[in-house]
This record gives C-alpha cells, structure tokens and sequence, in this order.
C-alpha cells in the first residue's frame, strides 16, 4: 500500500509495445498485384521481392500503414508457397515457407510469432485479411510495397 510518498511507479509496457513489430508480407499476393510478368519465374519473382524488402526492418513502411509501422526496427516475414519454397532468408528478411497453402502459413505465422506484438498483414486477400484481423493483426494492401519494388526493378535494370 502506498504511502503518498515517492514517485509513483510507471505501468510495465504492454507487450505489444515492449516487443519489435512484425510485418508479414504475402508474398503470392504482394506479386499478384503487379502484372510485371512474374508468372514466368515465380522463384526468380520472389528472389527480387525479397531482395527488394532488405532494409526495410531499418527504415520502415511508408503509406497507408499505422504509425508504428513507419517507425523503425520492424522484423520482416516473407510467406512464401508453392515453387517458391525453400528460398532462403537474407540478413534482413525471413523467409517463412507454407507447408501447403500460403493463407494457412501466414495465419500460423501470425498466430506463433505476432502473438502479444504488434502485427501488420501485407495482403489484399479480403479471406485472408479477416483471418488474421481475428488474431489481432492489421492489414495494409501491397500497394504500401510499390515503391519499394520499382525502387528495386530499377536498381537491377540499371
């Protein structure tokens, strides 16, 4: 019991806020949304957007994102699925391969690793999205990525 005395002592951080945000990156849905032809080497496809998601746990989100999400350090998730399994993570971006349907990998990531944290979806998939929302997650559409991929075909073109 307190006396009167003293500072009052602060309320512990809430986990969400205590721990590093996770943003999960639908890979199958993220390069759906662009017709670059990525269908012809999905693998390759999914190598450059992995590559084009490096730095982005240091600099964070930009666009239609919460705060949180533009605010630096972040750890990146890449779900990926079907010819895409088994690519590696790089230094920055882990890469999680879905035993079998993407939508289900990326719920079990959210589930597993965003419990207690702060958790951003990269997604347009509307079945997806309340799936995730259930678990407490945020969803953001792949157009918040857009510039990183052009900023990231023009580096390898150029």
């Amino acid at each position: 019991m307190r006396n009167g005395t003293g500072p009052t002592p602060s309320p512990p951080e809430s986990p969400d806020v205590a721990q590093t945000p996770l943003i999960v990156v639908d890979a199958a849905n993220v390069l759906g949304s662009v017709p670059d032809g990525w269908w012809r080497d999905r693998r390759a496809a999914v190598l450059r957007l992995r590559d084009a998601l490096d730095g982005l746990g240091a600099e964070g989100l930009s666009g239609a994102t919460p705060a949180w999400a533009r605010r630096p350090p972040l750890e990146v998730v890449l779900v990926v699925e079907g010819r895409a399994r088994g690519i590696e993570s790089s230094a920055t971006v882990r890469v999680v391969s879905a035993p079998a349907v993407g939508d289900d990998g990326i719920v079990e990531v959210v589930r597993r690793d965003g419990a207690r944290r702060r958790c951003l979806v990269v997604t347009a998939d509307r079945g997806l999205r309340a799936r995730v929302e259930e678990l407490g997650a945020l969803v953001s559409g792949p157009g918040v990525l857009l510039d990183r991929r052009r900023a990231a075909s023009r580096e390898q073109s150029g």
